[in-house]
């Protein structure tokens, strides 16, 4: 075994090297987790992209050498910006700095203490519930895609207003997700959905912002490697869709796999994927929505884009290849949503007071909107770009706190929360979060910052790009 991971020629990423150990060992990777780390699923988050701090590298690399094994000193995509033993990686040949060629992702515990202790998720479904007052849809189906489902809790709610609003149309939902985690995150919240609207197709694709809407891969050697799965979903009863889509994980664990682009940190998908699901009872009423392989339209009613890139991107990235191919794929009449981060809150305030010059809001709505207008061409003309007004645009949500818990001792667990919440909005790396978690001051901040407002609030702005009917 020890052979094998050392010899010329071998893949140095770690997570290579504990997939080997473990095939070679007979081990499940989560049994190597929960004996490396006390983490049954860190090398499935691993797998989603999630971040390694130096000391969990270190526990796993000494898991490792006990077990016979010599493994690579950091994970190859993390050489250029972490320390193993006080000795700094050098970069790579050719690549840009750390700080600029390597793009952090959020790791799950961060996102999930975060999405469960603010409403952000809530709001925003309220805001994009109000632009389907402003569709006008055509058959055979209301049709919708978001453009980053994450756990699912925005497209969920959006549906359930949707059908209140649509009772008797079929709806045509189409979700874009890389994570695996998030891919079953959000059909776990399915099974309702399917119960209160039965004439529903639901698409989910990990595949990218210029691709997903049509579900088609650009690169002709990944549209041949396209896996289209369908799934008609039997009986009538929530339970049985949920017992029936938990029965895909084996699935969704297999196919729905991704890498981290040595260039960007991106993640790149393995294989693209397309999942289809529907109930079987309602097939024949179905038949004209459900989409077909490689005959998929991109027209659709609502395109829903919360949060779809990360703050700190250039402004040309953000229109070239997020926004502007969501706006191509808005039929006449419909419209895209977006919604980002904008500062300006409390939570802004305990980040600046750590870090005095953090900016991480470099880009808003109106920057957004004229660098798709000029990206869009003479296509322009085609959409209406709405900015509005601070009052109709800028909307706030507070993390979740009990009436007596913002008093004069706010308890640890609610400062730890709010820290968390604060810094995770602005996007902060783990590097520079390292520096300052040795010391009390961040959690002294944080008190200050809650006692001063009574509570802890973010704002997001949003923004519509609509196509004009005629």
């Amino acid at each position: 075994m020890t052979q094998f991971l050392s010899e010329p020629g071998a893949d140095p990423c770690l997570l290579h090297s504990i997939s080997q150990f473990c095939r070679l060992a007979g081990m499940a990777e989560s049994t190597f987790g929960r004996r490396a780390v006390n983490d049954g699923k860190f090398v499935a988050r691993l797998r989603d992209g999630a971040r390694i701090t130096p000391e969990t590298l270190e526990r796993v690399s000494a898991f490792l050498t006990r077990q016979g094994v010599t493994a690579p000193t950091a994970p190859r995509e993390l050489m250029p910006l972490i320390s193993v033993r006080g000795a700094a990686a050098p970069a790579s040949i050719g690549e840009a700095a750390p700080s600029r060629s390597f793009r952090f992702f959020d790791n799950r515990q961060k996102y999930l203490l975060f999405v469960n202790t603010c409403s952000e998720k809530e709001v925003i479904a309220r805001r994009v519930s109000l632009e389907l007052a402003h569709l006008g849809p055509v058959p055979p189906a209301v049709r919708v895609f978001d453009a980053g489902m994450g756990d699912g809790t925005v497209l969920t709610r959006v549906m359930r207003e949707m059908h209140r609003r649509f009772p008797t149309m079929p709806f045509y939902v189409v979700g874009k997700e890389v994570s695996l985690e998030d891919a079953r995150l959000s059909l776990d919240k399915m099974a309702d959905r399917f119960h209160e609207h039965p004439a529903t197709v639901l698409v989910v694709t990990n595949m990218y912002y210029t691709e997903a809407p049509w579900l088609t891969p650009k690169a002709p050697t990944a549209a041949k490697a396209l896996l289209w799965h369908e799934v008609a979903l039997s009986g009538s009863t929530a339970a049985e869709f949920s017992e029936q889509i938990e029965s895909l994980e084996p699935f969704l664990a297999a196919q729905w796999q991704a890498r981290r682009s040595g260039k960007t940190g991106n993640p790149l998908y393995e294989r693209p994927v397309v999942l289809v699901l529907y109930r079987h009872d309602f097939r024949f009423l179905l038949d004209d929505v459900i989409p077909r392989q490689g005959r998929a339209e991109a027209d659709y009613d609502l395109v829903i884009a919360s949060q779809p890139y990360r703050a700190r991107a250039p402004l040309a990235f953000k229109a070239a290849k997020v926004i502007a191919p969501l706006a191509s794929c808005v039929r006449r009449g419909g419209r895209l949503i977006g919604i980002h981060s904008c500062g300006g809150d409390p939570g802004l305030e305990i980040v600046r007071r750590i870090w005095p010059d953090e900016n991480p809001f470099q880009s808003g709505r109106h920057d957004i909107l004229r660098a798709v207008r000029a990206e869009l061409g003479k296509a322009a003309r085609q959409y209406n770009f709405n900015a509005y007004s601070d009052s109709r645009a800028v909307f706030r949500y507070d993390m979740h706190t009990l009436p007596t818990e913002i008093a004069d001792s706010i308890g640890t667990s609610t400062l730890f929360a709010a820290w968390n919440a604060a810094v995770y909005v602005a996007q902060i790396d783990d590097e520079r979060l390292a520096e300052v978690l040795g010391a009390r001051r961040y959690l002294d901040v944080t008190r200050e910052v809650l006692q001063a407002h009574g509570s802890l609030w973010f704002l997001d702005e949003s923004y519509v790009i609509s196509k004009k009917r005629g």
